[in-house]
């Protein structure tokens, strides 16, 4: 099977000559793959494996306890395990939740935000028995979002457009940092079990750190041989992938690549940190370049290429796969699951 490329970032060097080396790497990874490893991104180690103690912690806490900040209507606090399922997933027919926890903390948004209230504009939910967690969390955040906004520029440069083309419409990002537990499948359990069903990510990037139990697969193109492509443990790095829209973005340069998580080998819980960097709700996306012949749009009126607002695409989703709002199949029937 392949591999996928492994990029050092070198720290976002200024220099503009080692800018377009990276992001011509950049732009031949994600042409081929939708996805790559990073490793010189800047974000401090120490940061980072506070952010796994907390996450640890987090999921070591009595049900009761995480039940008790069950994820709300603006998308944050705890999600427990078989409560969401990917009914959007253009890979697969996923007939069974995903065997997962999370804790998802968003973009703060204080009360007097007169973006407050609307979707996805509300407070985040803490653990209060927990000490340092919060400032853990947010420490990586803060971390991730420098790297997040770094990287963005160096992706307009590898679609030909000025470092600042994007900016604009990450003055108020979309961003979700979940802090993912996958509990160990049992060998001889059913094949269409995961932790997570294949999918594909729903806005402009997503940022991984990973712990070194293994199971993330990135589905292989044709050309590839198909089939999956195991994502290896590389210390101090990122996962990143393009996601949906960024796909529409480019043109259909860069694939939004189906990935899953299955943790059935390892016998071990699994803990993995996405950072989902997303633009702000009210951005239309169209492509920057034409469609290539015989690819079909990520998104688009009537699958044309086209605009799309990122708002109404990502609600979409959200509103058929989570179960809190309503989706991913009758409440009651994945609480008993």
């Amino acid at each position: 099977m392949p591999a996928l490329p492994i990029i050092d970032l070198e720290g976002f060097p200024l220099d503009a000559a080692k800018r377009d080396g990276i992001a011509g790497a950049l732009d031949r990874a994600f042409r081929e793959y939708g996805f790559c490893v990073v490793t010189g991104h800047a974000v401090p180690v120490d940061v980072r494996k506070q952010a796994f103690a907390a996450s640890r912690a987090f999921h070591a806490l009595p049900d009761d306890e995480k039940r008790a900040i069950a994820v709300n209507e603006f998308h944050r606090g705890y999600i427990a395990p078989k409560t969401s399922k990917i009914v959007t997933s253009s890979v697969d027919k996923v007939t069974k939740p995903n065997l997962s926890e999370s804790f998802m903390m968003m973009h703060p948004v204080d009360a007097g935000d007169p973006r407050f209230g609307t979707p996805l504009q509300g407070p985040n939910q803490w653990p209060m028995t927990l000490q340092d967690f919060r400032s853990a969390v947010e420490n990586y955040y803060k971390a991730l979002d420098t790297a997040a906004r770094h990287l963005t520029q160096l992706l307009a440069r590898a679609l030909g457009q000025p470092d600042d083309s994007f900016d604009r419409f990450f003055e108020h990002p979309t961003v979700y940092l979940r802090l993912l537990h996958y509990p160990p499948i049992p060998q001889g359990a059913e094949a269409d079990l995961y932790g997570s069903a294949p999918h594909t990510d729903y806005g402009f990037m997503t940022l991984l750190a990973q712990d070194d139990i293994g199971g993330l697969q990135v589905r292989a193109t044709e050309s590839q041989g198909g089939g999956w492509i195991d994502v290896p443990y590389v210390p101090d790095s990122f996962v990143v992938n393009v996601a949906d829209l960024l796909s529409h973005w480019s043109g259909g340069r860069w694939p939004s690549t189906p990935h899953r998580v299955l943790n059935n080998r390892s016998g071990k819980d699994r803990y993995s940190i996405p950072f989902f960097f997303d633009m702000s709700m009210e951005t239309v996306v169209e492509p920057l370049h034409a469609y290539a012949p015989g690819v079909k749009p990520i998104a688009g009126p009537k699958d044309k290429p086209g605009p799309v607002c990122y708002g109404d695409y990502v609600m979409e989703r959200f509103n058929r796969n989570y179960s809190y709002r309503g989706g991913a199949g009758d409440r009651e029937e994945l609480a008993g699951q």
